[in-house]
């Protein structure tokens, strides 16, 4: 059987001047200087322009292969999961090879060093990657790209090179695992095996690749295929190094996304035999379900529709960037708590982004649990890439490597070809710059795609987001395909997402700072402003603080003061973000999907985030929970006038009745009407607001609100149980809680007569948890004013406080409890000062 033996201790990273750190593998020269304390944290203040050289130099990391003599085994086998980036790997003083993608994996031969009896000295020296770019820039010619980095020339993280969001913090090092592998005859080179289902029966064919010595070439090899409790063998004859084993899996249970059913995963593991005895093993988890992309053409257009096991879905998703600028700092446990984060919002679908990279398995294992869909992008975004060598040959081998390694991923349902590339073409002024070079179409229409149907033929491929499936259209076309619309942050207000319907929304965000916790601790300035200079070094958006302005003079006074800022600024994130949900969410199935920039950042920083580099959610967080729930009540215009749109994307039918109330400012009702209503199962049902209802246009002291009780909305816990399972059946309603409600104000809040707020607090500390459990701090307040977008920030009572809400709207005599943990020191006072209104910001 094969051994495998990790090199991963005795690291030493050389420097410039000559002397060594310890270093950390899998790490990154960054990682390994702030460990030695030779740079400062790059991430506080503005540090980040201190530690620019790191990035420009050159690394070498050096240690000894470990002792290997005695195993008996014919080969030995170096194996670099990844190397970050461009690399020369010594053995014993002697050159193995050279690497340039930091996005594949890497195998040289070590047997001649095996018996070795102290282990040989590895050494692996890292260029700088601005050399490389730099080198294959002059090489190719140049190419726009939207940053002035050398980012498009080689095979590396592209965000490394700094983003409007990110740092500018060029990577270097070993980044993934090290290991010698020792063995003799065969070893299994590849495995993909392709899950489909149909009629009832689930079938895994799994293509395996082999490698053999010289003394397995002329044996005949046995390959055991094990799905569950079903096992498949088929015969490598003599000198055959490619086969496809299949195996069928009658009734399987089928894998769902989240909100829709189960998420069932079934041990795959192919192994590799001479006669009886083992040679190698290689084990995933798979999962049985159908993915189609429907793009049928329809009146307003083309659809873009994802399927799963035949049930069309309205995607609920956020887009994904690298966790951290050093992603060797965020591990398995830090995947699940952000993907849980995900899923605890409503979310359904991640889309990881191409300027990152392909992710760990830990994060799309944590996928296939929690039922959360990916929409995967090949590693292309915001650049024109070169097609010629020696970028090309790289481009295909990471693409079929990755492709291949993915493919076992249940949760995995798209290969997208890049971000925003076919866009810039047409919009961007690439195509006269341009003057006839390549630029990546040749990858986005041609290679990938032939690349996806030859290795992972069960998935669809669509060529770039945004796009509109052919060049009969624009790229950007909302009525064809995929959209990103970022106008409206750029140039124009939140309201005007009301515009238009896009086919599938895969783009739009609205800017805000980080939690305040996470402000102070990565930044130094006093006084703290929305300007001071480490804010504005951590605002990496052109005119990003200007666009932060514009939108809040439209709808409030200029703040008062920086507190005022930031909760305005945060107010105005969720209320942009909720008015596109909303209005998109009305218009299922014509619009099918948004997916909001962005879940996660990766450094402190003012961004379109919902939760911030310390990973501390801010209320856009909060308010996706109601954007995303199955069910959403949402006030919207039409034609016909205003009417409340009752969304129901659960699997069965939602009926009852909403209370319509006209209600004055000071609290009184002055009109009401209950209407019945019904919305069948994932569908949306219209109801019109009676005239009677709906205040004066402009009106600054009328409001609208609908209600409808919770019980008339059940939890979608979908219960799929085989392939006969009913993806609409649902256990008993959820136990009642808060009301659905919905809200219309006729005029900005700047207008709005805002009454100034008064509440009252009365705190409960809950011991009755768990003994290790953090006591809870439950704050009710009650209304005596109406309040509007009232906000407790947790994150100031203590730094690792959390609050269970976010913004919440109270009328007069209402009540709202907020849960607040990490707290060990509550008062009323404390909680007083640190609540928010709009009331408070307009009123003065």
């Amino acid at each position: 059987m094969k051994d495998i033996t990790p090199v991963a201790d005795g690291w030493e990273l050389r420097l410039p001047d000559g002397g060594s750190v310890p270093a950390r593998v899998p790490g990154c020269v960054h990682t390994d200087l702030l460990a030695a304390g030779t740079i400062p944290d790059p991430y506080l203040d503005r540090n980040e322009t201190e530690v620019a050289w790191v990035g420009r130099a050159d690394w070498t990391y050096a240690t000894a292969l470990p002792p290997l003599a005695g195993t008996g085994h014919e080969r030995a086998d170096l194996v670099f999961d990844g190397l970050d980036t461009v690399a020369e790997v010594k053995v014993g003083g002697r050159v193995l090879g050279e690497t340039r993608n930091m996005h594949r994996a890497y195998r040289f031969d070590v047997t001649e060093w095996a018996s070795a009896a102290g282990g040989a000295s590895l050494a692996v020296a890292f260029t700088s990657a601005y050399t490389e770019a730099e080198r294959v820039r002059a090489l190719v010619g140049e190419r726009p790209n939207s940053y002035p980095e050398p980012f498009q020339y080689l095979r590396k993280m592209a965000c490394s090179f700094g983003w409007d969001w990110g740092p500018t913090l060029v990577t270097a090092g070993i980044w993934k695992q090290v290991r010698v592998e020792r063995w003799s005859t065969a070893r299994l080179a590849g495995v993909v095996p392709l899950a489909t289902v149909a009629a009832g029966t689930g079938r895994v064919e799994a293509r395996i690749d082999l490698e053999r010595t010289a003394s397995g070439a002329d044996r005949p090899l046995t390959v055991r295929l094990r799905v569950g409790d079903t096992v498949a063998e088929a015969v490598a004859a003599p000198g055959t190094d490619r086969l496809t084993v299949d195996c069928e899996v009658p009734d399987p249970r089928l894998w769902w996304p989240r909100g829709h059913g189960d998420q069932p995963l079934y041990d795959c593991e192919v192994t590799v035999l001479d006669g009886a005895d083992p040679l190698d093993t290689w084990q995933r988890r798979i999962g049985f379900r159908s993915v189609e992309l429907d793009t049928s053409p329809d009146a307003h257009g083309s659809a873009f529709t994802l399927r799963v096991n035949g049930t069309a879905l309205f995607v609920r998703g956020v887009n994904w960037i690298p966790d951290d600028a050093f992603p060797t700092r965020v591990d398995a446990r830090r995947y699940r708590t952000r993907l849980e984060q995900a899923a605890d919002a409503g979310v359904d679908l991640v889309r990881v982004w191409g300027g990152g990279i392909y992710e760990s398995d830990d994060f799309y294992d944590a996928c296939d649990e929690l039922g959360l869909l990916v929409w995967q992008d090949f590693l292309f975004a915001c650049a024109a890439y070169p097609e010629e060598q020696p970028l090309r040959s790289e481009v295909e081998a990471e693409a079929r490597e990755n492709v291949a390694r993915l493919a076992p991923h249940p949760s995995l349902v798209l290969w997208n070809g890049n971000n925003e590339n076919l866009w810039a073409f047409r919009d961007w002024e690439w195509e006269p710059e341009l003057a006839g070079e390549s630029w990546g179409e040749g990858y986005y229409l041609g290679l990938l795609p032939r690349i996806v149907a030859e290795t992972d033929p069960t998935r669809p491929y669509w060529a770039g987001s945004p796009w509109s499936g052919s060049w009969r259209h624009h790229p950007n076309d909302p009525g064809h395909g995929t959209a990103h619309s970022w106008d409206v942050w750029n140039r124009t207000d939140y309201t005007e997402y009301r515009d238009s319907v896009p086919r599938f929304v895969a783009e739009f965000g609205w800017q805000a700072p980080p939690a305040h916790a996470t402000v102070r601790r990565s930044l130094a300035d006093e006084p703290l402003a929305a300007d001071s200079p480490g804010m504005l070094h951590h605002q990496k958006a052109a005119d990003g603080n200007g666009k932060l302005d514009r939108g809040l003079a439209r709808h409030f006074p200029v703040p008062a003061d920086f507190d005022t800022w930031h909760y305005l600024t945060q107010v105005n994130q969720a209320r942009a973000v909720a008015t596109g949900i909303e209005h998109w969410r009305s218009h299922w199935p014509r619009c099918a999907g948004t997916i909001v920039w962005q879940l996660n950042d990766c450094w402190p920083v003012t961004s379109w985030a919902a939760i911030d580099g310390d990973g501390r959610p801010k209320p856009l967080y909060h308010e996706l929970k109601r954007l995303y729930a199955d069910r959403l009540l949402t006030f919207q215009e039409r034609d016909g006038g205003l009417v409340l749109a009752a969304v129901n994307q659960a699997g069965r039918a939602w009926s009852g009745s909403v209370l319509l109330r006209r209600v004055t400012v000071e609290g009184e009702v002055v009109a009401e009407a209950r209407v019945p209503f019904t919305a069948d199962a994932r569908t949306v049902a219209e109801l019109p607001v009676p005239r009677e209802l709906r205040p004066e246009a402009g009106s600054t002291t009328h409001l609208l609100t609908a209600d409808a009780a919770a019980d008339t909305a059940p939890a979608d816990t979908g219960t799929d149980a085989g392939t006969d399972a009913d993806p609409t059946a649902e256990t008993a309603p959820a136990p009642a809680s808060d009301p659905l409600r919905a809200y219309w104000f006729p005029s900005r809040d700047k207008d709005f007569a805002y009454p100034a707020p008064r509440w009252d607090l009365d705190l409960v500390v809950r011991t009755d948890g768990p003994q290790d459990a953090v006591p809870a701090v439950e704050v009710t307040v009650t209304a005596r004013t109406l309040l509007r977008d009232l906000l407790l920030q947790a994150d100031r009572l203590a730094p690792d406080a959390t609050a269970d809400r976010g913004l919440t709207t109270l009328l007069p005599g209402e009540s709202a409890t907020i849960t607040v943990r990490g707290w060990s020191d509550p008062s009323v006072e404390a909680a007083a000062a640190v609540l928010h209104t709009v009331n408070a910001a307009v009123v003065r």
